[in-house]
């Protein structure tokens, strides 16, 4: 289960800086009260525009950076505090890039593994099972040197499960995939959501309403670094009194854009 409690995070930088003058300093909002419960066996979906503040979001539930106030827990334990214990809990793919290439797919897996504490013939056994889950057993054995945008993305997520985490993180993870890939990602995690795949409880951020629509158990809608609204599809659909899920999320996401 994942926790996420009114998090507020600002970041500072400096407009106009050069080598001889110090610049504006200019203060930016990425996050102003972001609230999120994912529970186990369920898709929870982050659902928002660009610069809505949801990558800032999974980036503090990953622990890269604290929050500036409120509270971020992985089955009970909390992230600012114990980040490696709350970080081995979780399988994060926050995009296919940083594959090595020249390892093969199931060496790039086993790698991480062997990170994750398994020994090399437990690892080795995880990536051979990934491969048949994720229908990559054509590249499992090729260098990642060359793998199209799918296949980066299939061995990125391979390498997020390989220690058969209880939770997994999923940050736009659709983006730059083709139909077939797309589907194959869907299969998958509703794999993984079943009681047949573990029951995970799994969380990703996507700003594509088709994707919520046919993944989401739960959806969390941000806007302006803000969760304004929370629930189902049907649910959302009804509060935002509307027959289409791209009509509801303008009308609660960006209020004063629809016309009266």
């Amino acid at each position: 289960m994942i926790e996420i409690q009114d998090v507020h995070k600002q970041f500072t930088s400096r407009t106009g800086a050069g080598l001889f003058k110090r610049g504006t300093k200019r203060v930016v909002q990425a996050v102003q009260g972001v609230t999120l419960q994912a529970g186990d066996g369920r898709i929870t979906g982050l659902l928002g525009a660009n610069g809505a503040g949801k990558t800032t979001t999974l980036r503090m539930l990953a622990g890269l950076f604290p929050p500036d106030a409120g509270h971020i827990a992985v089955d009970g334990i909390v992230v600012k505090d114990e980040s490696l214990k709350a970080l081995a809990r979780m399988g994060i793919l926050g995009d296919a890039h940083g594959l090595y290439p020249r390892l093969s797919a199931r060496e790039n897996i086993v790698y991480f593994g062997r990170l994750q504490g398994m020994d090399a013939d437990t690892a080795n056994a995880r990536a051979t099972e990934l491969g048949k889950l994720l229908e990559m057993q054509a590249i499992l054995d090729r260098r990642a040197d060359g793998f199209s945008q799918g296949e980066r993305m299939k061995t990125a997520l391979a390498r997020a499960l390989v220690h058969d985490p209880a939770n997994i993180v999923l940050d736009e993870p659709t983006n730059g995939l083709d139909v077939l890939a797309t589907r194959g990602l869907r299969e998958a995690l509703r794999w993984l959501r079943s009681p047949e795949g573990g029951g995970k409880c799994i969380v990703f951020s996507t700003h594509i309403m088709q994707e919520v629509e046919q993944l989401c158990d739960e959806v969390v809608v941000v806007s302006k670094g803000r969760s304004v609204a929370r629930g189902s599809v049907p649910a959302l659909l009804e509060q935002a009194q509307a027959s289409r899920f791209e009509d509801a999320f303008v009308k609660l996401a960006f209020p004063e854009e629809v016309t009266p």
